[in-house]
């Protein structure tokens, strides 16, 4: 039987989120990006955190010391989820891998449909004229 308490979750429990470094992070999820292309989605969260708890935070506030905030990234395809912690030297690396890998698997997206410019405006214009037209009875 697996009891938890307070954040505490068993390691082997599908839906611990393991904190991983940046490249294993990356790697995941460029194999959940794969999988998922049929039938399931991923979901990625980014979080402001300094991985510290309310009460050490309070404690480092109070005497007087900086305190250190990193952005933390999950993702989870609903079987598995993965968690990294950016800090502000590797930001920009890290924001290039994901913006590549991004844009590599966003394939499914359907390009939006815009109207011509003049044959919006000219739809707006005959509008009014179509419901002032009134059938007659004959």
């Amino acid at each position: 039987m697996f009891f938890s308490f307070g954040s505490f979750s068993s390691p082997l429990n599908p839906h611990h989120a393991v904190l991983l470094q940046l490249d294993p992070f990356l790697n995941e999820l460029t194999s959940m990006f794969e999988r998922s292309t049929t039938e399931h989605s991923v979901w990625v969260t980014l979080k402001r955190s300094s991985l510290k708890s309310k009460v050490q935070r309070n404690k480092m506030t109070a005497a007087g010391e900086a305190i250190d905030y990193r952005c933390l990234i999950r993702a989870t395809d609903g079987k598995k989820t993965i968690s990294a912690s950016v800090g502000p030297k590797d930001h920009q690396r890290f924001q290039a891998s994901y913006a590549t890998i991004l844009k590599a698997h966003m394939t499914a997206l359907k390009k939006r449909g815009r109207k011509d410019k003049k044959k919006a405006a000219e739809g707006v214009v005959k509008k009014p004229d179509d419901q002032k037209k009134i059938k007659t009875p004959a």
